[in-house]
């Protein structure tokens, strides 16, 4: 067991084994009379076979809330009927919620409980890679409403999340690299430690992510420690995500087009480093480097010119944007971010021209 941080806000920990949430979760002197678990169809299937014997009884209830797999679930109808269900098994304020699964399953079920009843306690367990080094720390929740990523959401902690590595084994080669999007991101904006790894490193494999796992989850606790509201440095972890919620959102209109948030942000970085770049903030070398070493690991999707309009209009939902600009987080270097920045519509169109041309080799 490894406690990375403890803040007033709540504890991060990295557990070697099931049995340690049956423990930790003891040393919480949990008094609920009722314990709901919110799981969707894959992790129940492959993730709570693996800890199910350790989850906590002695004489309460344990009731399981199954909800279907995907983004598209993340919705207010789906937050809806999770209130109907907990009414329904009469879910009192001293219930406790343990939200098992990737970052939609920590992010619905954190609104959830952070709203029930004006709140009730849960826990993060995530089970992917982008959950575990970010989506499920630092008391972010959000529903998709429109089309539009995480545009209603709450600043809210759980009581503790808990992070198992072993549950990465479950997951397909596409969704673990679709996580390592979120550790680039860290290493780019804080740790020149952390990117001289991943430069090195002759592959990206899942032994690798697994031993980066730890730093980068002290990354995202370092920052939300200092400012949990999102009002000023903790902005710097949107870098890739004001293009990459565009491209997520525009791909997720249509059925036959296919974009995991991962690779988004991954495509959202590139789009934005490049950006940079022209912004004077980074030199062509350091652009390249980044550029390169993304294209390496993923592919674009045909974005078509035609399209452009509508990836704009969806970045101007972004909750982000400040009247009519949009507001982004830009890099002035390996370890160094800049915040509030607001590139002209123009530069983020070449953005745009600039991934769709590039020669990706994932």
């Amino acid at each position: 067991m490894n406690k990375l941080q403890t803040y007033s806000l709540s504890p991060t920990i990295l557990i070697e084994s099931a049995k340690e949430i049956f423990t930790l979760l003891k040393k919480h002197k949990l008094t609920e009379s009722q314990i709901f678990i919110l799981a969707d169809t894959q992790t129940s299937e492959h993730c709570l076979p693996l800890i199910e014997s350790e989850l906590p009884g002695g004489g309460r209830r344990t009731i399981l809330l199954d909800i279907p797999s995907g983004e598209s679930t993340k919705t207010l109808a789906t937050a809806h009927d999770l209130y109907s269900r907990l009414m329904e098994y009469e879910a009192d304020r001293k219930s406790l919620l343990l939200n098992v699964g990737g970052g939609m399953v920590c992010d619905l079920g954190g609104f959830v409980a952070s709203t029930y009843k004006r709140g009730i306690q849960w826990i993060n367990i995530p089970t992917t890679v982008l959950a575990q080094v970010d989506a499920a720390i630092g008391g972010k929740t959000g529903l998709n409403h429109h089309g539009v990523k995480n545009v209603i959401g709450t600043f809210e902690q759980p009581l503790a999340t808990l992070v198992y590595p072993q549950f990465l084994n479950t997951l397909p080669k596409r969704e673990v690299l679709a996580g390592f999007a979120e550790m680039i991101k860290h290493a780019l904006i804080a740790s020149t430690d952390l990117w001289e790894q991943m430069l090195k490193a002759p592959y990206i494999d899942l032994p690798l992510i697994k031993s980066l796992i730890g730093p980068s989850m002290v990354i995202k606790e370092e920052i939300v420690s200092r400012d949990m509201h999102e009002t000023g440095e903790r902005k710097k972890l949107n870098f890739g995500h004001t293009i990459g919620h565009a491209l997520e959102s525009y791909m997720m209109e249509s059925p036959e087009r296919d974009l995991l948030h991962g690779e988004a942000v991954a495509l959202g970085i590139m789009a934005e480093t490049y950006i940079s770049h022209k912004k004077g903030y980074i030199t062509e070398s350091l652009h390249e480097q980044i550029a390169g070493f993304i294209a390496q690991h993923y592919e674009c999707p045909p974005l078509h010119e035609s399209n452009y309009h509508r990836i704009l209009e969806i970045m101007k939902q972004d909750k982000k944007k400040r009247s009519s600009e949009l507001n982004m987080t830009l890099l002035k270097g390996i370890g160094e971010a800049v915040i509030d920045r607001n590139p002209k519509m123009d530069l983020v169109i070449d953005s745009l021209t600039y991934l769709e041309r590039y020669p990706f080799k994932g």
